[in-house]
């Protein structure tokens, strides 16, 4: 699947009621050793930051777990910097109260990221 075609599901997911976390690792189930419907009940609780607190992102939050089921937990460290240098934080309270880009073009930009590495 191409970096497009990745993108272009991320948002699709989410326009279709994922949650952040959810539409991120969902987007690239494809590569990983668990079927969708385990990774969308393991990312449930993580969307909104989790459980609705507005703390980490979800799409962070999704990140780590596409990061940890392939093997690229060495890489994490560096993809949360640039989220956080494009987006201008990780913590969801904030990144919603600048209102500097909606969700879904979080979690597009966040696949993108991924598709850098995996």
């Amino acid at each position: 699947m191409t970096k497009e075609e990745r993108i272009e599901l991320a948002r699709s997911l989410h326009s279709k009621g994922c949650n952040c976390c959810q539409s991120v690792l969902l987007t690239y189930v494809d590569l990983l050793p668990i079927d969708s419907q385990s990774a969308s009940m393991v990312s449930s609780g993580f969307g909104r930051g989790i459980s609705g607190c507005r703390q980490v992102c979800g799409c962070v939050s999704g990140m780590a777990m596409v990061c940890g089921l392939t093997g690229h937990t060495g890489d994490l460290r560096l993809l949360i910097e640039k989220f956080r240098a494009e987006q201008g934080d990780i913590v969801c309270e904030r990144l919603l109260a600048s209102g500097k880009k909606p969700c879904r073009e979080m979690i597009a930009d966040t696949a993108g990221l991924l598709s850098e590495l995996v």
